[in-house]
């Protein structure tokens, strides 16, 4: 099926021209989801729904096969283009103060990933889906053991290394926009199918694989140098090398399920859809982690 990337509303596979439709009544309305969409990746100015059409016909094609390919551009055009992210360039050499905006909105998104990856485990038949989840499980909340603390753990460990109190970081609820993005997320995750739910959670994985900058990313996530010497905690040096080190393999791991999956299931549009909303979201959450940050600046 094709979906709307603004609203996840369901359309017959193909059909675009519902699709631009569609896009048309809401803009008509002003809702600011389709609104939105549409400025960023279509046009600002009004089209007809026929020019639309064909528009979204060009934005989605995507050959046989090139699936994975087609998410990581359309990720790196979003996040790291020539104008990179707003948070993608503060973390370059962050602030204090960065740092703890990241701490305190990233333990939620933390908290809702592990959920969202416990209903990808319980909702799917693939074995090898299983492996990998449960992998996530551990590494991003459980640990294991002494020797390698969970992702998490690193990540409270950062905050409390500049200055804020564990029991602090725990009881600051998110801001607004963090909230919606984890609602949301949690609807993708136990409303739709689980491989939806993989596109969603996993392709955000990509922020930190430093190997994009070889597939026309403008930018890393942040300046290796930060990883040594003293311009940021150990504690914080901690946690961003374990993304650095890992997450290269790692999300391209979870692209290559939702490919070879979404191919063989014919899921591929509806693959499409779910990821343009997911990292819709992930902007505004990235957002929120700047406007926590500005919190802390004048201290």
């Amino acid at each position: 099926m094709t979906r709307c990337p603004a609203c996840l509303r369901e359309f017959r596979e193909g059909d675009f021209s519902a699709l631009a439709y569609h896009f048309v009544e809401e803009a008509q309305k002003s809702e600011a989801a389709h609104v939105r969409w549409l400025n960023q990746n279509a046009s600002r100015d009004q089209l007809p729904a026929e020019e639309l059409e064909r528009r979204l016909r060009h934005f989605f094609d995507c050959p046989h096969g090139a699936l994975k390919q087609w998410i990581k551009s359309r990720f790196i055009e979003k996040f790291y283009g020539p104008k990179p992210h707003p948070f993608v360039v503060a973390l370059q050499h962050p602030s204090r103060a960065v740092l703890l905006g990241y701490t305190i909105e990233h333990q939620h998104f933390l908290r809702q990933w592990v959920r969202s990856c416990a209903y990808i485990t319980a909702r799917t038949d693939e074995t090898d889906v299983v492996r990998y989840e449960l992998e996530n499980l551990n590494t991003e909340f459980g640990g294991f053991g002494r020797n390698r603390v969970s992702h998490y753990e690193l990540l409270i460990r950062m905050g409390q290394s500049l200055g804020v109190s564990r029991s602090q970081i725990l009881s600051t609820p998110p801001l607004p926009s963090t909230s919606y993005a984890i609602a949301a997320w949690n609807e993708i995750a136990s409303q739709l199918p689980w491989l939806d739910a993989m596109a969603a959670m996993h392709s955000l994985e990509l922020i930190a694989n430093r190997n994009l900058v070889k597939e026309g990313a403008s930018v890393p996530y942040f300046d290796p140098a930060i990883l040594k010497g003293s311009e940021i905690p150990k504690a914080a040096q901690e946690f961003l090398r374990e993304g650095y080190e890992a997450d290269v393999a790692h999300s391209d791991e979870a692209i290559d399920l939702v490919a070879k999956f979404a191919t063989s299931r014919g899921a591929v549009e509806s693959i499409q859809s779910t990821f343009l909303r997911s990292i819709d979201l992930f902007d505004d959450y990235l957002l929120a982690r700047l406007e926590r940050a500005d919190q802390f600046e004048d201290r």
